[in-house]
């Protein structure tokens, strides 16, 4: 099992967790830590994109 990361597989990760972010958006009971959490993954995920993407 390999542990590389394919560029697809982390966009593909950061756009499940981007239509997460707008559900639990639209629900006023979402506790506000748990979209604080699902938005520090989302930046995470950009963030190794931007840099598997330069490499």
């Amino acid at each position: 099992m390999s542990l590389d990361i394919s560029l697809e597989d982390l966009q593909r990760q950061h756009q499940e967790l981007s239509r997460e972010v707008e559900i639990k958006q639209q629900n006023p009971a979402t506790d506000s830590l748990v979209l604080t959490e699902l938005k520090k993954r989302k930046l995470q995920l950009k963030e190794q994109i931007s840099q598997l993407a330069r490499s």
